[in-house]
């Protein structure tokens, strides 16, 4: 193929199988699998992008079934396909394809569900630098992620700190706030009561939906702001209030009831549980006996830290808070905040307001790719 002609971009699915993982925990976990898309040009510039709590290896996705970042992600878009590799994986716990609650334990032939061992955003990066080793990428050009994604990519720069050639983080911080843990504390709970819970050792033809889709119903109203909800519902009646407690007598009502259901059919409640507990737990201080600055020293290239306005789970002041001391640690650090009136879910959404953040800070990121993999080193 000439250089001048295009080269064709394509999406392509699969997983990698792990023979064996050991967890921060201690234990081990043999034959994981790890599912994964790799979008755009094969060869082009290989990006990491991890995936929220909710969120599935299908970041781009296709045209005809878009990922839940198409738009960002996309044939010249902000993260350009023409030019760039993406690789997104299922984290473990989860439950699109990944080792988790869900899948067969290869030792004993039952499923997992809470069988399964607790895991760590550090053990999901672990996992993932396994992967990426096994389908031949050992340098990334960028790691890239949003609320747990950026937990996950504030990981990567820390362990594998020569491997990631920069790093963009969209509302994290170093670790979940009490408020967060709080409202959390609130959706595991609405999940173990529920009857059909059965410890967790329900069948999966008869899940604890109603706990599950009330944990849901309590996890939207802390993704967008209180203005959002205001401007979008007005009080607005959908059928006449009074008759009895579990009528739906406002459109806000009707809204959160209908995300709550459909998220029912598309995630599991164990695999929601050990994803919550992951993120309620990591801290990136957390067994480094050192102080943040000199944890954040490890990684002195390119970062790029954004923020959303009111954005409740990680407030753009600890956003802030963190750039600066990065950059006393030697970090080459751009904070952005983004006005938005989705809070949270600002990093989901209006890519017209802030995306060309993340095409800017690529443009300016490293381009050799090969640098051999460095041995894990956990401190």
């Amino acid at each position: 193929m000439q250089d001048d002609q295009p080269r064709t971009t394509r999406t392509v699915c699969g997983e990698i199988i792990i023979p064996k993982l050991v967890l921060e925990s201690g234990i081990t976990l043999t034959r994981v699998k790890l599912a994964y898309e790799r979008a755009g040009i094969e060869g082009g510039d290989p990006i990491l992008i991890c995936h929220a709590l909710t969120g599935n290896q299908h970041t781009a996705g296709t045209k005809e079934d878009p990922g839940w970042w198409r738009g960002l992600v996309d044939e010249g878009g902000f993260i350009d396909l023409n030019e760039h590799e993406v690789i997104t994986f299922n984290v473990i716990g989860g439950c699109n394809g990944s080792t988790g609650p869900v899948t067969e334990n290869p030792e004993t032939g039952d499923f997992y569900r809470t069988r399964f061992p607790f895991v760590s955003v550090r053990d999901m990066v672990y996992a993932q630098r396994i992967a990426l080793d096994q389908l031949g990428i050992t340098k990334l050009k960028a790691v890239v992620g949003g609320s747990l994604g950026g937990m996950q990519a504030l990981e990567w720069s820390l362990i594998y700190p020569k491997d990631v050639g920069q790093l963009i983080v969209l509302a994290a911080t170093p670790y979940l706030s009490d408020y967060g843990i709080a409202f959390n504390t609130i959706a595991r709970k609405a999940i173990t009561d529920d009857p059909k819970w059965q410890g967790g050792q329900y069948a999966f033809t008869d899940p604890p939906v109603n706990g599950l889709s009330l944990a849901r119903m309590t996890g939207m109203i802390t993704y967008r702001s209180d203005h959002l909800f205001n401007q979008r519902f007005h009080r607005e009646e959908k059928d006449r209030w009074g008759s009895n407690h579990t009528e739906v007598a406002y459109q806000v009502e009707s809204y959160l009831r209908y995300q709550g259901d459909k998220f029912t059919t598309r995630f599991d409640a164990n695999s929601y549980l050990y994803l919550l507990k992951a993120m309620d737990q990591h801290d990136i201080e957390r067994n480094r006996p050192m102080e943040l600055v000199d944890i954040l020293s490890r990684y002195q290239k390119s970062v790029t830290l954004v923020a959303f306005k009111g954005d409740l789970l990680y407030p753009p002041n600890e956003i802030s808070r963190l750039s600066e001391v990065w950059k006393r640690a030697g970090g080459e650090v751009r904070y952005e905040e983004v006005d938005t009136e989705f809070g949270h879910d600002g990093f989901l959404t209006e890519y017209g307001k802030w995306g060309s953040i993340i095409y800017e800070a690529l443009k300016r990121g490293e381009k050799d790719t090969r640098v051999r993999h460095e041995t894990r080193v956990l401190i």
